[in-house]
């Protein structure tokens, strides 16, 4: 990982007395130390990489403490970690993002909940929902419930945040039961602050060795028939532990009201907006004094049937505030109220929406509506309807002022990203072929379902492309093609796609991205990044990364079509791809698509660059631009590559009426609108400089060579 995070680092070394600055998922990663936690594993995705990452970087300073750091090669092996718990008196914490992470740890979750732990076990995951997520809207609590894992869902704010990690591994050896911990967005990047105490070394580590691992113990496997006695103690003994546990450390957090006839019920990660909510209504401050009591659960899962009953007694209504659908925390409060015998009138779903993310705005006019039907003597006083016609207000002057709807703005690959490229050439290849099946897959490659290139029929999830379009070169014509990164094909596409393919001889093509690292989470390293020592080569030559661990594994399990095309190749590219959906071979077919990272290659490139000119040397840095002349305005370029920094401007040449196209100062030089212009044969108004700072001798003379020749000609 290129990226530094040398400030998060010294933030894990403070002590007790002193002061934490900063964010969530940072607090998140203290409070892990300051728990004692022997090992940490995870992988990576928003919204908690930072997490992983920083411990990763933070390696030698965690060795001193004999804490165990692993990046995983995805969920299910970051879930298998915490085997170590089930017979260690060990602390161990993973994390990924959000419910595909769980989906993919599933089957190691429920082995591991089935005997459960003897050391504490946490489970942090990046609870990526609503408008902002970038994944499917579900969520991580059905999980929990099914396998009779805790859920905890702290409030956001940092003391909370820690305390309930540090009360987390607490509950889970209470309980013998690994415990999950979902954070939010919101909650993951809230700012804020916290006392830190000390580090704690753990008493099991990699400096404090046991001599002999732990005895035998059959009842402790996830394994029939003992498996019939967990479940018996999942629903007796540990949701018992797990419930006195809760109630004797008030986990669950409630705040009085002056409005005591009626209640609020809401999942902690909710606490801030519903807070931001109230005061819009004025029933509330900034501070978090409000008029109406709330319980803030921040374990939704078990619920405590006692706090429950003591919350609502005395009240004529409740109203839960529950993220999501099904209604699972609405369903269980209604179940004990109903067994409690319970005159309490239970509000949720009925009057706030069943699905999508709650906002403040959502929340707002939800409690306005429960309130003016159970309080009508404050809620026919509130301003939610004020409040409501603000933000049209608000809405229509910025509609004003932007003049026209904001021009649609899809997600584009960065600039000179080196698989923008490849899908300019399969552009090409399918204007002589026609259009094929296209398998898409999770990862930066997803961009290009975008325009321009629009490109895809199905994502089933991360590095399944090539599994997902098994059965539709039996029913087709031509062969599908699937594309995946080289984290995706590592995280579980050599498995789940290639081999399986292999195994039943199935046709197809699969290309794999070949950038060095799972990029669209923030550039971690796989298996096939480029070593250090390749890496300043790769970054002053511009080449390819030296590393064939992907081909080689490809071999290794059999495939007998390979191809290995850099990226910038459009021709060679487009010519490779025609090959593979023309060829009489029959069977898996692999392009290696090769181009490193352009981010990573900028971030090693830019301090070289600036060493070598603060130090007087010469430095070369190569610009494409568009002879205005020459463009003709039919802008075919810009359908064929999708760059951001290749746009259009005005012509200057007042006979010209369409815009010509024009290349941006932001250009890295990465060459592909001029390998896009040559490989589509369009017209020849791509230019290449080299921009010379620091020149020699020779080349001033060059140059006045040159301008003197130019003149000459024009002459």
């Amino acid at each position: 990982m290129e990226v530094s995070f040398a400030k998060e680092i010294e933030k894990l070394k403070l002590s007790a007395g002193e002061t934490f600055h900063g964010e969530g998922i940072l607090a998140v990663t203290k409070a892990l130390l300051q728990s004692g936690v022997s090992y940490v594993g995870g992988y990576q995705g928003a919204p908690v990489s930072h997490l992983i990452d920083v411990m990763v970087q933070a390696a030698p300073d965690m060795a001193k403490l004999g804490v165990h750091v692993e990046p995983c090669t995805n969920e299910a092996s970051a879930a298998a970690m915490l085997g170590a718990s089930i017979m260690y008196p060990v602390r161990g914490a993973v994390t990924w993002k959000s419910i595909v992470g769980t989906n993919v740890a599933a089957d190691a979750l429920s082995n591991l909940a089935s005997p459960g732990v003897m050391g504490g076990a946490l489970i942090i995951v990046g609870e990526d929902f609503g408008e902002g997520s970038s994944v499917i809207q579900e969520r991580t609590h059905a999980y929990a419930m099914k396998s009779t894992l805790w859920l905890m869902d702290p409030r956001p704010n940092l003391p909370s945040i820690v305390t309930c990690v540090e009360r987390a591994f607490e509950l889970s050896e209470a309980s013998n039961t690994p415990v999950m911990m979902e954070l939010r967005i919101r909650a993951c990047h809230v700012q804020g602050s916290f006392e830190a105490k000390d580090n704690i070394a753990p008493a099991i580590s990699g400096r404090r060795v046991l001599a002999e691992p732990a005895p035998h113990q059959y009842e402790q496997l996830a394994h029939p028939p003992v498996t019939f006695g967990h479940e018996r103690k999942k629903s007796s003994e540990r949701m018992a532990a797990a419930r006195a546990f809760i109630r004797e450390q008030r986990l669950n957090e409630v705040f009085d009201g002056a409005q005591g006839d009626v209640g609020i019920i809401v999942q902690g990660g909710l606490y801030n907006a519903l807070i931001r909510a109230l005061a819009e209504l004025g029933l509330a401050d900034a501070g978090g004094n409000c008029d109406l009591p709330i319980m803030a659960l921040n374990v939704v899962y078990p619920l405590v049937p006692e706090e429950i009953i003591g919350f609502t007694e005395g009240k004529r209504a409740v109203l839960v505030l529950e993220e999501g659908q099904p209604e699972y925390i609405e369903n269980e409060i209604g179940t004990i109220l109903r067994r409690a015998k319970s005159p309490v009138v239970l509000a949720g779903k009925d009057i706030l929406p069943m699905a999508g993310e709650y906002t403040s705005e959502v929340m707002a006019k939800g409690v306005g509506t429960f309130l003016r039907e159970h309080l009508p003597g404050i809620g026919n006083q509130l301003g939610d309807t004020a409040y409501a016609e603000e933000i049209e207000a608000l809405r229509a002057e910025a509609q004003r002022l932007l003049a026209a709807p904001v021009p649609p703005r899809p997600p584009s690959f960065c600039t000179g990203c080196p698989e923008r490229p490849f899908f300019a050439a399969l552009k090409l290849t399918q204007q002589e072929i026609g259009p094929v099946h296209y398998s898409a897959d999770i990862g930066c490659h997803a961009f290009a379902t975008f325009a321009p290139f629009n490109f895809g029929n199905s994502i089933l999830g991360y590095g399944m492309s090539l599994a997902s379009n098994a059965s539709v070169a039996s029913f087709q014509q031509k062969r599908p093609l699937a594309v995946m990164g080289d984290g995706g094909f590592w995280h579980n596409g050599l498995l789940s796609g290639v081999t399986s393919r292999l195994l039943n001889g199935g046709d197809g093509v699969l290309v794999i991205m070949k950038n060095g690292y799972t990029s669209a989470t923030g550039t971690q390293e796989v298996i096939s990044s480029p070593d250090p020592a390749l890496k300043l080569a790769a970054a002053e030559k511009s080449a390819t990364h030296g590393e064939t661990t992907i081909e080689d594994a490809l071999t290794g399990v059999g495939v007998k079509w390979l191809r290995t095309v850099h990226t910038y190749k459009v021709s060679q590219m487009r010519d490779t791809l025609r090959e593979a959906f023309s060829t009489k071979f029959s069977g898996l077919k692999v392009i290696v698509a090769e181009g490193e990272c352009q981010l990573e290659r900028q971030r090693r490139v830019k301090p070289i660059r600036a060493k070598a000119l603060a130090a007087g040397e010469r430095v070369v840095r190569t610009r494409f631009g568009v002879d205005e002349d020459t463009c003709t305005g039919d802008h075919s370029c810009i359908r064929l590559s999708g760059c951001p920094t290749l746009t259009v401007k005005t012509a200057t040449d007042p006979l010209k009426t369409d815009p010509v196209a024009h290349v941006t100062n932001g250009c890295v030089g990465c060459g592909l609108c001029g390998e896009v212009a040559h490989a589509a044969t369009l017209c020849p108004s791509f230019w290449r400089a080299e921009v010379i700072s620091n020149p020699t001798w020779w080349d001033r003379t060059r140059s006045r060579l040159r301008r003197i020749f130019t003149l000459g000609a024009v002459a």
